[in-house]
């Protein structure tokens, strides 16, 4: 990595360099994803691009020092632009001899490895399932070693605090983090502020958190074990950030629909793995127009949303795969009786339980698919952490217009993952139009409107506007209940064709890279920034490759095949077994190859950047 000299530091220059990717793991309980946001808050702070990747085990708290307790978080932040978390770390801060282990195969060779030898003792040597120390067989020659007792620095800076040996222990992450701090030359103070906030009402915790964190910047100065760096503020555009994760956008994105259409919102939902943080985010937004109900049951939550949007606010529910699994059965009646509904799945590793904290992309037929009978409903899907509030807007938006529940598709990497996210402008944000039906004459509670097909919304209670509602189905135009052949063959085909229709609301795709040529990749979803990046670095090698991304999943956009059809080969990177491969290849005729992948990790750039070069040769 090319290196700039920009200033001292002691009997050391500062080194600039342009991007870096660190990965602090560790035990479940040692603070890992507390040290690696707050680094990347710090990172956003100073101007930086970034993206994050957590990565933490499914058990609450798995036994201490085991393989399968492990804890990580990566985040690479630049001065250039930033596509995605890193392939592969330079810096790996592991915590134990199991963080060692699990991650170790990920760092780069020739990379920095800092070690906390106090916790390199027998028994977590043995529990890792070494039988020599690596530090002591010579397995990690090929890496810069950093062996440094954080657990016994960290005692010795809080010997006087008056904290139990397990408060104290659990302070290291703090002096790890100010290491890292004092490394890219990063400040202490937004991080005291945080620590005094969060700990307001433990002051000796506030304290000996803070003693922590100077000690770890104080080591990194005085011993100059490291060679301090900086990376220098992104050339953004300009206006007032904040690191933001999937979720919290898609909360944020949540009360912007309140603002946008003058709607309550109700978030009716269960919690589950990766989506309950939507619930905890929106929960301290009630001074908009929002509630927020912990149902028993996914089952329960989603009914009280249906509820909800019939009472004329706007339902919302945030499952997981098997969360939506319970909830097909309410998905349908919102079909049947034709209301707005919001149905956001944060999608994980299944099948049934599955992998609860990974990442994967399996749920899309299940969101197209999964209900009886003929019931289609539009699906989206979100394309990164920042991009959750936006797609949240567009989803309520198509499901105030057209009267239709719509399900929105996240994953646990955008869901986790964090980015820089511009605070928009509420001028430049479009009003959602919400029209309820108040006018009794003429009034039929299934009279379309001829653009969209959508029926007229009523608050129940509204004079002369009294109708029918429930899962049997409808007569055309009076919502009658009705038994009849003929009619139930129309209503299924106007059901068909109002989902359809939203074809027409979406807007030209936007091709990145040449308008044809040898190979067009077209993803949806978490898979956009590496895809972003693999075709960048191929672009620069003079290779004939375009992409094209993917939010409106049902229906397609109606350019598709045409812009399909200007390349010579055509392939999607999924993560699962190609699913909507299977979807766009029926509905366009248009062979596209998979690139699959099913480990509950994201793609590596180097492995789309090898995939794509095999089809392109």
């Amino acid at each position: 990595m090319a290196t700039t000299r920009v200033g001292t530091n002691g009997a050391r220059g500062i080194q600039e360099v342009p991007t870096v990717t660190i990965r602090f793991c560790g035990d479940s309980g040692d603070g890992m994803q507390f040290t690696g946001s707050e680094f990347t808050r710090v990172s956003a702070m100073a101007g930086n691009d970034l993206q994050t990747l957590p990565d933490f085990p499914a058990e609450i708290r798995a036994p201490a020092g085991t393989l399968a307790g492990v804890s990580g978080f990566q985040v690479q932040f630049s001065s250039a632009p930033v596509f995605t978390p890193g392939d592969q770390p330079e810096i790996l801060v592991a915590m134990n001899p199991a963080a060692l282990k699990t991650n170790l195969e990920d760092l780069v060779h020739g990379g920095m490895l800092i070690l906390n030898t106090g916790a390199f003792n027998e028994q977590n040597l043995r529990k890792a399932g070494y039988a020599k120390s690596p530090l002591e067989d010579g397995s990690l020659s090929r890496y810069k070693v950093h062996s440094i007792d954080i657990s016994k620095l960290t005692a010795t800076a809080l010997e006087s605090s008056g904290l139990s040996s397990r408060e104290v222990e659990r302070a290291k992450n703090m002096f790890a983090l100010g290491m890292m701090l004092w490394m890219y030359s990063r400040p202490t103070e937004p991080t005291i502020r945080f620590i005094q906030s969060k700990f307001a009402s433990k002051p000796g915790i506030a304290d000996a958190n803070e003693k922590a964190l100077k000690a770890g910047w104080n080591f990194g100065e005085t011993t100059e074990m490291f060679q301090p760096s900086i990376v220098k503020p992104a050339s953004l555009p300009a206006g007032r950030y904040r690191s933001i994760s999937g979720n919290e956008a898609t909360a944020l994105g949540i009360v912007a629909v309140s603002e946008l259409s003058g709607l309550t919102m109700f978030l009716g939902t269960y919690p589950i793995t990766p989506a309950s943080d939507i619930l905890h985010e929106l929960s301290k937004h009630k001074n908009f127009r929002i509630v927020t109900f912990q149902a028993e049951d996914e089952i329960a939550a989603i009914g009280a949303a249906l509820g909800a949007s019939f009472g004329g606010n706007l339902g919302v529910t945030t499952t997981s795969g098997p969360g939506v699994a319970l909830m097909q059965e309410t998905i349908s009646l919102g079909v049947m009786a034709e209301l707005p509904l919001l149905v956001i799945n944060i999608q994980r590793g299944g099948p049934s339980t599955g992998l609860p904290t990974k990442t994967e992309q399996a749920d899309l037929l299940q969101a197209m698919y999964g209900r009886n009978g003929e019931a289609p409903v539009p699906v989206l899907a979100s394309c990164g952490p920042a991009d959750c509030f936006d797609a949240v807007i567009e989803a309520a938006r198509l499901a105030i217009r057209h009267m239709t529940p719509v399900i929105l598709l996240s994953d646990g990497f955008i869901a986790n993952g964090q980015e820089p996210w511009r605070f928009p402008d509420p001028k430049d944000l479009e009003k959602i139009d919400v029209k309820f039906r108040t006018d009794p004459v003429g009034f039929q509670a299934y009279l379309r409107d001829p653009a969209t097909l959508a029926r007229p919304w009523v608050r129940p209670g509204t004079p002369g506007l009294e109708h029918r509602i429930g899962g049997i189905e409808k007569q055309d135009v009076t919502g009658n209940i009705s038994y009849d052949p003929e009619n139930h063959e129309h209503m299924v085909r106007l059901r068909a064709d109002k989902t359809a229709r939203i074809a027409r609301d979406i807007p030209p795709l936007a091709v990145e890279g040449p308008a044809s040529g040898d190979l067009l990749v077209v993803g949806w979803g978490s898979t956009r920034g590496t895809i972003q990046q693999a075709v960048k670095d191929l672009r620069a090698r003079g290779r004939s490759i375009a992409h094209v991304h993917l939010r409106h999943l049902n229906p397609l956009p109606s350019d598709l095949p045409a812009v399909m059809k200007c390349y010579r080969k055509v392939v999607m990177p999924e993560m699962n077994m190609g699913q909507l491969r299977q979807v766009v290849r029926a509905a366009t005729l248009v062979d596209v190859h998979g690139i699959n992948k099913i480990k509950g990790k994201p793609f590596r750039v180097s492995e789309l950047v090898s995939a794509f070069e095999e089809h392109l040769s």
